[in-house]
């Protein structure tokens, strides 16, 4: 049985494997043919041993070269695109358009050409001059990055070509990615364009390696190894928590996005002027990717009376009327099978769908559920679960008071969206329920619904806990993102040639923006 090989320190291996995997098209339940190895801690010692050798090498690479290696990897996906789009239909049952070619592969180069740009002009160091005293500081790498991908977004997040991954990198620093077991020749087939890539530029082969599983215990022990200089996951709130415990312990910083539920409410001015509307903008953003994306819309708020009964009759119509898109894996099929049960223990009442579907292939009939405020009060904790997946759940509320009462109960979240009135009639419920949702959500949104996620410096990909596991971070949006895989380093009284170049008096760069004497300045 011939087994893929791993990507260390520049070259294609065979691992000392524990196991090996396949993985499975979710369209149709077939298993695919190619094996892929499930390292041993050998292979996760290989990889950090050489992950460290680059992190010395890189920090004496000037800006220019990692963001010619940023360029070139864009270049070459666009070049292999056809083969990479192909097997990513395969392995996760996305539609090759418009998702994966037209939507997914152009927002990946997009980003890393973003982070190409950051790391030419270097201001995302935020180097801090205090000429008169000679203290200065910057922004420099952290060493080796871990990056754990997710398993819905093949391209955009992962591990060896993600948000992550391209922040990583353009603050200077190596990653060793973990591939998603749902999809690892899509991330053998892009670790490839990043080794032709390294190659092309010169920077160390070591700088990009890639494994494509491994147990729970080298996972934790991976994570919190002395070598690491910091971790990017997305994923499971479970998986998530239990590699935090580890890397913290150790005194790794890392960075999870774990869980969301997104409330969007419905103040009643909104519905009375654009009822029909909205309603096929929530049900196209509820089922979008069959509602696996982690900003999708799972919690539903509105108050009650005509308007919510007209907007839920209308999704539940919907919700029946359109095919079920496949789910990612017969394990994500269970789970939120699972979850939507937990909801109607809990209170909830199902509306629409509330089963999985025979035939071939993973797929759940299309679910909406629904409940009162004063039963969400009475279990908060159980009817704010994440569901992940092609379901979501509508609160209709009594007054504003319940609905301020909910909002204060919520746990953290990617993001909160509120639609109102164009025409004011809300302005005074928007005022008083505004405060609360801010404080509970990383991208407040108005009248728009949350599922697009830009790539802009502007963005906020995160938010508390638990969507992710530190406020003050986002996943997307670069230069933001890059300060998470980065130490921030002082100089006192350090000689000028001593310094690195962008805090020097003359700097080489004059599109770097720099604090000098608590002015920001250019050049």
């Amino acid at each position: 049985m011939a087994v893929e090989q791993i990507l260390i320190d520049g070259e294609w291996v065979p691992a000392e494997e524990e196991a090996t995997f396949q993985a499975v098209n979710p369209a149709t339940g077939n298993t695919l043919a190619m094996n892929f190895p499930i390292s041993g801690w050998a292979d996760c010692d290989r990889a950090l041993t050489a992950a460290a050798d680059a992190a010395s090498a890189l920090r004496t690479v000037a800006p220019e070269q990692l963001a010619a290696f940023l360029d070139a990897y864009a270049s070459n996906i666009e070049s292999a695109a056809t083969m990479i789009v192909e097997a990513a239909h395969e392995e996760t049952g996305l539609p090759v358009t418009p998702r994966l070619k037209d939507v997914e592969l152009p927002r990946t180069t997009n980003q890393l050409r973003q982070a190409a740009a950051a790391a030419r002009e270097e201001s995302w160091k935020r180097a801090t001059l205090d000429i008169e005293r000679n203290i200065r500081s910057c922004f420099a790498p952290i060493g080796p990055v871990i990056v754990f991908g997710p398993n819905n977004f093949p391209f955009a997040f992962n591990g060896v070509s993600g948000g992550d991954f391209a922040a990583a990198i353009a603050a200077g620093n190596p990653v060793i990615a973990k591939a998603h077991p749902l999809h690892p020749n899509t991330t053998r087939l892009l670790a490839e364009e990043a080794r032709k890539s390294l190659a092309a530029v010169g920077l160390p082969g070591s700088t990009v390696q890639m494994l494509y599983g491994m147990s729970n215990e080298n996972g934790l022990r991976l994570v919190s190894d002395a070598r690491v200089g910091a971790v990017g996951f997305t994923g499971s709130r479970a998986a998530g928590l239990h590699l935090k415990r580890a890397a913290e312990d150790a005194g790794k910083p890392i960075y999870l996005e774990m869980s969301s539920i997104n409330p969007v409410i419905f103040l009643p001015g909104s519905l009375a002027e654009d009822g029909e509307k909205l309603a096929k903008e929530l049900v196209d953003s509820c089922l979008a990717g069959a509602g696996q994306f982690c900003t999708s819309p799972n919690l539903i708020l509105l108050w009650n009376g005509e308007g919510a009964e007209i907007l839920l009759a209308s999704m539940a119509q919907a919700f029946s009327e359109r095919p079920p898109q496949p789910l990612l894996s017969s394990a994500g099929q269970n789970q939120l099978n699972a979850g939507v049960e937990a909801l109607a223990d809990a209170g909830a009442t199902l509306i629409a769908g509330g089963k999985n579907l025979d035939g071939a292939g993973y797929r759940y009939a299309n679910t909406l559920l629904r409940t009162t405020g004063s039963k969400f009060l009475s279990h908060p904790h159980e009817l704010q679960r994440e569901i992940f997946g092609n379901a979501t759940m509508a609160v209709t509320v009594e007054d504003i008071e319940e609905l301020q009462a909910i909002l204060a109960l919520l746990e953290g979240n990617l993001t909160g969206t509120i639609y109102s009135a164009k025409s004011g009639a809300d302005d005074a419920i928007y005022n008083a329920i505004e405060p609360l949702l801010r404080q509970k959500v990383g991208r407040l949104l108005n009248d728009k619904m949350p599922t697009g996620v830009a790539v802009s410096p502007a963005m906020n990909h995160g938010g508390p806990f638990p969507a992710t596991s530190h406020p003050g971070f986002t996943s997307v949006g670069i230069p933001a993102a890059m300060t998470r895989f980065a130490l921030l380093q002082c100089y006192d009284g350090v000689r000028e040639e001593r310094l690195p170049a962008v805090l020097r008096d003359e700097i080489r760069n004059p599109a770097t923006w720099r604090s000098i004497d608590r002015e920001w300045v250019r050049g």
